[in-house]
């Protein structure tokens, strides 16, 4: 039986769309998009937009999208027994050639299983047959480490996919021989990892001692990236009411970054930096503009975007207003404040990431305390009323006055907004958005253990304490034993796939599906790696030597005064 109710929704949801593909099946290349979270928060992806144009590019091929249910739906699913369908033709999932999830955090690996579990599709790859969709999966998380998911996927496209798409889809195109020749023929494409042709063995005490391709396949897998960032231009594509950024065109201004901060996996996932032309950023602009009046610049370092003040104050004089996400302390200039002021910027992020500048060196993050109070006088001055101030907790060497540092930063940022106010009578808000630290892949601090989940609540603790009597501060954080749940995901190898499935039997109480598998977490969460020790994703090319990273790690711990 298939709901009425959900067809309906699914009808509606496309009304209020402008720019849906919708194309006849017959001969083409069938593909779902899928992303393991809410409508909402699937289609505020540009990178899940910019596949989606990618794949429908091709004649031969049709893309449709599918995301997580609202929970109200996902009981109507299981209810009526209705097979998760696509949004746009409302086909059941089973009948796709392939099934492509975009998946951009850990904590949304569970809802691939409830997914694929929806659609009817056999969660471990072991277990399909010919006739089942191939199963594939790209984004920047499993392109840091894809193992805890590799017994469920096919296949992996590691790095930027808007070249490795064309290639997979030439030896798709000429594949039939069945999914094992299909599989084998992928393999040599470079950035495609197939788990199946990629054996690991553990020594006695669980590190893995070695990982070995199959003959033929390469040692490593070669992460993509993009030289000529011009040839893939990449804005916003879909438009509807129902997202983060309604009545907004975002627009891609660069990706990498040349900061090199040593926490941070967008430096060194995407490297090297690159930025986009003025030139071609300017058309862009001016088309977007017809699409929506608003424009939203986006990148990992939009702030190091030589021509950003030209590109704004273009984006301006042809009628149009400006965001941007987060900008760079050090970047934030009058001229630069004032041209987002008059494009209808009322709010602003920085991050200091942490309260001393002792911390922020270790993270290679070097702003004074005097550079982010100018900063923050400058946004104020210029019309700018919310401030949001992303902080991390649990970094290496962090003391309580560390912590404490950090309400004493926010305290003197308060004290200059209120300072620097145009207008007495303006409301104001200070956010501070603290998070515990997860060490990630392929970055130097991957040899860093995650904080005990107690001492990060203590921690959070102080802070709440300290600003209970400030009105206008108010503070958001992610809480730490989702934290944890981040860390085992990011850091694990593909035994951790024993923990997802456990956790989605037990439909995502994860405390019994810790208690109940044989793996112990902290294995992979708490401990501090070994320098030689080899990583689960350790098959992967991420474009910078690990020796530089391990250097890297070794100077920051030196400065953190750490013994490794």
């Amino acid at each position: 039986m298939i709901s009425r109710k959900l067809i309906q929704k699914a009808k509606t949801i496309l009304e209020k769309e402008r720019g849906a593909v919708r194309k006849p099946w017959g001969g083409r290349i069938s593909i779902c998009l899928l992303y393991p979270n809410s409508y909402h928060v699937g289609m505020s992806n540009l990178g899940f937009q910019t596949i989606y144009q990618r794949l429908n590019s091709e004649d031969d091929v049709v893309c449709e999208r599918a995301f997580l249910p609202d929970p109200e739906d996902l009981q109507d699913y299981r209810r009526t027994q209705t097979p998760l369908f696509s949004l746009e033709s409302q086909k059941p999932l089973s009948g796709f050639d392939l099934l492509a999830f975009s998946i951009s955090f850990e904590n949304d690996f569970l809802n691939i299983l409830t997914l694929l579990d929806l659609a009817r599709i056999p969660l471990e790859r072991a277990l399909r047959g010919e006739k089942d969709p191939l199963v594939m999966a790209g984004g920047v998380t499993v392109f840091l480490n894809p193992e805890p998911l590799s017994e469920f996927f096919d296949l992996f496209v590691l790095g930027e996919a808007e070249e490795a798409i064309g290639e997979f889809l030439e030896v798709y195109r000429h594949s039939g021989k069945g999914k094992e020749d299909l599989l084998r023929r992928l393999a040599e494409v470079e950035g495609i990892y197939v788990p199946e042709f990629y054996h690991v063995t553990y020594a006695e005490d669980g590190r893995i001692e070695t990982i070995d391709s199959e003959a033929g396949l390469p040692r490593k897998v070669k992460r993509r990236w993009i030289s000529k960032i011009d040839r893939f231009p990449t804005q916003s594509s879909l438009f509807t009411p129902d997202t983060e950024f309604k009545e907004m065109a975002v627009v891609e201004v660069n990706r990498g970054c040349p900061r090199g901060c040593r926490f941070c996996a967008a430096c060194y996932v995407y490297h090297p930096f690159r930025n986009r032309s003025f030139s071609l950023l300017e058309s862009l602009s001016r088309e977007a503009i017809s699409k929506e009046k608003r424009i939203g610049l986006a990148g990992t370092a939009i702030s190091d975007y030589p021509s950003l003040l030209p590109l704004c104050e273009g984006i301006l004089s042809h009628g149009g207003g400006v965001s941007i996400a987060s900008l760079r302390v050090d970047a934030i200039t009058p001229s630069l404040a004032d041209c987002l002021g008059r494009g209808g910027v009322r709010a602003a992020a920085i991050a200091p990431e942490a309260g001393t500048e002792r911390l922020r060196k270790v993270l290679k993050k070097g702003y004074g305390e005097d550079e982010i109070l100018r900063a923050i006088r400058t946004l104020v001055a210029n019309g700018l009323s919310q401030i949001k101030s992303y902080f991390l907790i649990g970094l290496p060497s962090e003391t309580d006055e560390e912590v404490k540092a950090i309400l004493s930063l926010s305290k003197k940022i308060e004290h200059q907004i209120v300072s620097s106010r145009v207008s007495e009578k303006k409301r104001w808000k200070l956010i501070l958005s603290v998070n515990p630290f997860v060490p990630k892949p392929a970055t130097p601090f991957q040899w860093v253990p995650f904080e005990e989940v107690g001492e990060l609540k203590r921690k959070l603790k102080i802070l709440r304490k300290g600003i209970r009597r400030e009105k206008n501060i108010e503070m958001i954080n992610d809480l730490p034993k989702w934290a944890y749940i981040q860390a085992l995901l990011s850091r694990g190898d593909r035994r951790v796939g024993q923990i997802l499935m456990a956790a989605h039997r037990h439909q995502g109480n994860w405390e019994q599906a810790l208690r109940e598998t044989s793996l112990n977490p902290d294995f992979f969460v708490y401990r501090r790696r070994d320098l030689d020790e080899i990583f689960p994703w350790d098959f992967i090319d991420h474009g910078i030597p690990k020796e530089k990273l391990r250097e890297e790690y070794v100077a920051a711990m030196k400065e953190a005064g750490v013994t490794i």
